[in-house]
């Protein structure tokens, strides 16, 4: 069987999009930690809290994954970012939170069912909230603790990544509002 073109094909993941004014904050730190680490930043318009990675998703199946969104009941949250970390086997300086919300758990939980009988396979590995700020970084931070950054999550988006001649760059596809 021939492998599908590119423009058969998305690259697609379910994710809480920031606030404009977030994504901002959060692109400035990741600007001060590149001073420090090294590698590169995540551009400020490309933030967001990855819920569910999909891959690579056929055309033809955006509109399933949409109505799945749509039957997922969970309410909205707060999070509270409030420390950055290294993970040195793939060279990621990401933001954090010490305390992740039942509600958080509970949209990645649904989500991962209601994916399974379509074919999709959520990780199998506890869910750890993290916000990538920087790529190929050479070092971890000196410090870890930064001031808390809250952030009110209120929707669910469908992003997809595209590639472009500066590199990635994530659109948002459709976002549902979770105010189960």
């Amino acid at each position: 069987m021939a492998a599908k073109s590119t423009s058969e094909v998305k690259r697609l993941f379910f994710t809480a999009w920031p606030s404009p004014e977030l994504q901002a904050r959060l692109g400035e730190l990741a600007r001060e930690l590149k001073r420090e680490c090294g590698g590169r930043a995540t551009a400020a318009g490309n933030i967001h809290l990855t819920l569910v990675f999909l891959g690579d998703v056929e055309r033809s199946r955006r509109a399933r994954l949409e109505s799945i969104a749509a039957s997922i009941a969970a309410r909205g949250f707060e999070l509270l970012v409030e420390h950055v970390d290294y993970w040195q086997h793939n060279r990621i300086v990401w933001a954090g939170v010490d305390h992740c919300p039942e509600a958080l758990q509970a949209l990645v939980s649904d989500l991962g069912r209601a994916l399974e009988p379509e074919g999709f396979r959520p990780e199998r590995r506890p869910y750890v909230p993290h916000i990538t700020l920087l790529r190929n970084a050479r070092r971890a931070p000196m410090a870890s603790a930064i001031a808390p950054i809250g952030w009110p999550v209120r929707r669910l988006a469908l992003v997809e990544s595209v590639r472009r001649e500066s590199g990635r760059a994530y659109e948002v596809l459709r976002e549902w509002p979770l105010n189960a």
